[in-house]
């Protein structure tokens, strides 16, 4: 109904004029309409009246009937639309009703039918003088129904329901309509053509405009359904559109707080980038550019920078604040707040950086917000205790006591303005706890520590038992207890600040990574003063690095979590550590395994035991599945400045955390799922000795020990007394500088300095759990084969290398080296051996080998290698004929067709260049022609029927410092996706050379098959060959590089 009823031409025209078009159709226009020229395209023909037939009758007589009456109510409803006469609207509405019930349900006018009444009834409404929208809303959606996508009237339909829609919501206002009007939108834009009445209607200020507008005033919602309402909306904006930088902006906002809530590292990348992208859009004098420079500095600071504490980010978020305080001259209504976020975000760069100049700017900003908001201020009292937090900070690199004392006041003052019912005050009371318990360290005035003591269980008092910053309290709770301790030695002191530990680090509703720093300090403190609850606190950290890494929906994000806490390196060794001192063996293994494997386990749980679940347990599958994303979604939700709202809150995380607890309880009720969700014990672990003894060796400022893991009964301690952790960190230093000093020796010179350096590792490290293999606990057979799981500095150290280099002390013949007393082998954990014997129990029936060279890498990989193509052809030549052998090498060895190969072949050579990355060691990768397979690649790439991979290329088995598992890389990485068997690379492999242990080691693969079966058990024996072998050709440095891990 074009115009909506009202009258928009008139014309007359006779009969005969209007018969002599004949049969074919001709057009009829009218005057402008809003910019539009309505026409209609008409045919006309003169028709015989009915027959006799009473049927036909009946339907002609309806037929008219309807005709008429719809004529009638259009009639009144254009003199309504001119009149303003409720009388010709209800007329109007009588007539087309009348029609309506003529045209039941399967009529084919029923539509028109339904659109006549419900337009008609719109626009009453819209006038006020009709007022059930509800009803008339319904028609809008019946029609709709009748007029499916593909309809011609489709769009028109849509249209008339989100009208319907906008003005309910305008008159009165509910989320759920303005959700459901940007969704129409979204759906109805592209049936609309550029130039289209429609289009014009459906993109102006009283529809899809007003739809914009009004989600963009919405409150922030970072739900899931909160943030696809602002995708939506955003792609109602495209590029040009007025609205375009506000819907980027409250799309960035929503993601940063869904961040904050999630911890997606995703979320937060995709919130900087659309507000940079907002920042854009609004170029210098923009009014809104401030604004939108204040939120992209926010998530830069306050979500990534603080996760992942990238210098970078925080430059640059400084750099932001600076130009939106430079925006806000003095009178400026947003300069207090702004002072305020430019001091923040210098005080987090003076605990980064230590620089004086960021903490005095930083005071500086805050004195001069002070002054904006002078006493009567309804925020003074926040100000306050922003500068008094940055006094104190200050404080702790200067040791001013002015700075220590004024800070204490600012905090009296700011809790003097605070009502005690206000919902914040405690932050100030532990606040001041803290900086009174500074006092008290430098002055010993038991009067500062007692009170402290007071304000922090002030605090508590002030908090129900679920309220997030209890941890908080607890915290500087039990500062104040263990400063008390130091000074007076009071053991009860030590028990309450433990006690304070535990309940800080257990407290349910903070977040994880808090509690996670707090837990460590517990352990370190535990350690400093020898109390019996330093395994405990161990154990604890462990259990919350599981359920806080867990959460992280990758594999990239869960690493960078575990990489984001100070001093955690070093907790699954410190921690086996502290059981071994405490004489718990099984213990320190169990805890090793936990912390070191934690990426590779987490990883494989993720990608199995939901799986297996599933067919065990559909039902049980499904509900948990449900019930993490609800206990997701429902973190920090208790932290409500309504005190009902927050217990509401806080009842239901208690009862979806005991839910999941009793559905996983369910799970391990299940048969084959006792151990679900649980780490393994020493007994599980113990599997990965059923071939031979692994030995743990453990590098921890605590101690240095190895743990050698039998194939039956309790592990055996081989203690490093006179060794220490520095001494493995020189040693680890020593052994790269003499690699890489041989690599710039003639293959003839003797390698004095790493001969002098293997020795060292024989003699006090391999020697003595040599001693212990071979003694008469264990009686471990000679050239049998063990499995070597370093740790920390040992993953450096070549220990496989270990030689003495000497005659023995009788004279009668040179000691013998490791590798001639034994076959070793590497594995990343425990867990990884077992699971690739596990995997050997299906092999594949017919193996398939593919070589995958690249000699020239694509631009910024590497340079040219000379003798791949010459390897590829070598190890074709020394794999048995009776095996599918492919070559994959120049512009077929892309990133998509190595990967295919490893999909589709169980062995594997890679000859090419391999680089460890540091930094973030998942993006380690192969060098190839397009662009580089990386180490995430593999890991994504699942590939159950693999069996062994030859790795020729450098550092593809140096693992990562950065996080407490140290064994990412790229030989690790292949073991995980499925390949059982691999041979890595410690350090720059040289491929001249390299090819002779290639050849050497195929031949020695490939010599005696049984019934000509490819068994990749058998690689480690054939590298200990193959490097016996090639001694006259290949330099020391070169033979060592190359390991074996797996089974």
């Amino acid at each position: 109904m074009l115009g909506n009823g009202e009258v928009i031409g008139k014309l007359k025209m006779s009969w005969d004029e209007l018969l002599r078009h004949g049969n074919e159709p001709f057009d009829l226009s009218f005057p402008r309409v809003r910019g539009v020229h309505p026409s209609l395209t008409l045919t006309a023909a003169s028709v015989n009246g009915c027959g006799n037939n009473d049927g036909e009758l009946l339907s002609s007589i309806v037929d008219c009937e309807i005709a008429r009456d719809t004529d009638t109510g259009h009639t009144r409803f254009g003199e309504y639309m001119t009149s303003k006469m409720v009388s010709d609207l209800n007329d109007a509405v009588a007539h087309f009703e009348l029609v309506l019930e003529r045209c039941p349900v399967g009529h084919p006018d029923r539509a028109a039918a339904l659109t006549n009444l419900a337009c008609a009834r719109l626009q009453g409404y819209i006038r006020n003088d009709l007022q059930d929208i509800d009803s008339t809303t319904c028609l809008f959606r019946d029609i709709l129904a009748l007029r499916p996508q593909g309809h011609p009237d489709h769009p028109s339909s849509l249209y008339h329901l989100l009208k319907a829609l906008i003005r309910r919501h305008s008159k009165e206002p509910a989320a759920v309509d303005i959700r459901e009007s940007a969704q129409i939108s979204l759906e109805l834009l592209p049936l609309c053509p550029e130039g289209t009445y429609l289009r014009t209607v459906v993109a102006g200020a009283s529809g899809m405009d007003y739809v914009i507008r009004i989600c963009n005033d919405l409150p922030i919602d970072a739900s899931d359904e909160g943030i696809r309402l602002r995708r939506i909306v955003l792609e109602l904006c495209p590029q040009g559109h007025q609205h375009r930088p506000s819907s980027l902006y409250k799309l960035s906002w929503a993601l940063g707080t869904h961040f904050g809530q999630r911890g997606s590292i995703v979320d937060i990348d995709e919130s900087i980038q659309l507000g940079r992208e907002a920042v854009s859009l609004c170029p210098e004098g923009h009014p809104d550019r401030g604004v939108y420079l204040n939120n992209l500095a926010f998530s830069l600071r306050s979500y990534r920078f603080r996760h992942q504490g990238k210098s970078d980010d925080l430059n640059e978020a400084i750099s932001l604040y600076e130009e939106a305080l430079c925006l806000s001259p003095v009178g400026h209504k947003s300069r207090d707040p702004r002072l305020g976020n430019l001091g923040g975000a210098l005080l987090d760069r003076f605990h980064q950086r230590g620089e004086v100049e960021d903490i005095n700017r930083a005071i500086s900003l805050y004195r001069e917000a002070l002054t904006l908001r002078p006493p009567g201020h309804h925020k003074r009292d926040t100000t306050l205790s922003n500068l008094a937090v940055a006094l104190k900070t200050r404080h702790g690199k200067s040791h001013a006591n002015e700075d220590l004392n004024e800070a204490i006041e600012l905090y009296r003052e700011s809790i003097r303005l605070t009502r005690h019912d206000h919902p914040e005050r405690h932050i100030t009371l532990y606040n001041l706890s803290s900086a009174l318990c500074s006092r008290f360290t430098r002055t010993q005035k038991i009067e500062d520590v007692e009170e402290a003591i007071r304000l922090g269980q002030e605090s508590l008092a002030a908090l129900p038992p679920l309220h997030p910053d209890r941890y908080h309290s607890y915290m500087w709770l039990q500062e104040a207890y263990l400063s008390r301790y130091r000074v007076q030695c009071n053991v009860a002191d030590l028990s309450l600040a433990v006690e304070n530990f535990r309940l800080a680090s257990r407290h349910p509703t903070q977040g994880f990574p808090e509690r996670i720093e707090e837990a460590i300090h517990w352990a370190r403190q535990a350690e400093i003063y020898q109390h019996g609850s330093a395994l405990e606190a161990y154990r604890t950290c462990l259990d919350l690095f599981d359920n806080h890494v867990i959460t992280r929906s990758s594999i990239i994000s869960r690493r960078n979590a575990a990489t984001a806490f100070r001093g955690a390196q070093s907790l699954p060794v410190d921690a086996a550590s502290c059981a071994v001192r405490q004489n718990d063996l099984r213990q320190a293994v169990e805890l090793e395994e936990r912390g070191r494997g934690q990426q590779w386990s987490l990883a494989s749980r993720l990608r199995t035991p939901l799986d297996d679940l599933q067919s065990a347990s559909q039902a049980l599958a499904h509900k948990l599945s449900e019930l993490n994303k609800r206990l997701s979604d429902a973190q920090g939700s208790a932290s409500s400045a309504d005190r009902a709202a927050a217990d509401r809150a806080a009842i239901e995380y208690r009862k979806l955390s005991m839910e999941w607890e009793a559905t996983v309880t369910e799970v391990r009720n299940l048969h084959g799922f006792s151990r679900f969700l649980l780490p393994p014990s020493y007994e599980d672990l113990q599997a990965a000795a059923h071939d031979g003894p692994v030995i743990i060796l453990i590098a921890s400022k605590y101690s240095c020990n190895a743990l050698i893991v039998p194939t039956s009964g309790v592990p055996h301690h081989v203690p490093f007394p006179s060794l220490t952790l520095t001494d493995l960190e020189k040693l680890k230093y020593d052994i790269a500088m003499a690699i890489r000093h041989a690599s710039l020796m003639s293959p003839r010179e003797s390698r004095t300095d790493l001969i002098v350096l293997l020795r060292k590792i024989w003699d006090e490290i391999m020697l003595p759990i040599v001693d212990v293999l071979l003694g008469r606990d264990l009686k471990v057979k000679r050239r049998s084969r063990i499995w070597l799981c370093p740790t920390a500095a040992f993953t450096s150290i070549p220990l496989h290398a270990a030689h003495p280099s000497r005659t023995k002390a009788d004279g009668s013949g040179r000691e013998l080296p490791l590798e001639d007393i034994f076959i070793c082998s590497y594995t990343p954990t425990l867990s990884a051996l077992i699971r690739s014997r596990q995997a050997m129990r299906t092999r594949p029936t017919s193996p398939s080998f593919v070589a995958i060279g690249q000699s020239q890498p694509g631009a910024g990989q590497g340079t040219a290698l000379a003798t791949v193509d010459s390897e590829l052809e070598l190890v074709h030549t020394l794999v048995p004929p009776n095996v599918n052998f492919t070559i994959l090498s120049g512009d077929e060895a892309t990133q998509a067709g190595a990967l295919d190969a490893l999909r589709c072949n169980t062995w594997v050579h890679l000859a090419c260049h391999g680089k460890q990355d540091r930094k973030q060691p998942y993006n380690s990768r192969f060098a190839m022609r397009d662009k580089p397979l990386t180490l995430l690649d593999i890991m994504e790439n699942d590939t159950p029927q693999a069996e062994f991979a030859f790795l020729s290329a450098c550092h593809t088995a140096v693992g990562d410092e950065e996080t407490p598992d140290e064994v990412i890389h790229l030989a690790a990485g292949l073991q995980f996706s499925g390949f059982k068997s691999v041979i890595g690379t410690l350090w720059v492999v040289d491929d001249e050379v390299a090819k002779h242990v290639v050849e050497a080691f195929y031949e020695n693969m490939f010599k005696d098959l049984k019934d000509g079966v490819l068994d990749c058990t058998k690689a480690a024996k054939a590298l200990n060959y193959a490097k016996r072998g090639v001694k006259k050709l290949v330099p020391l440095e070169q033979r060592i590089v190359f390991i074996h891990i797996g089974v």
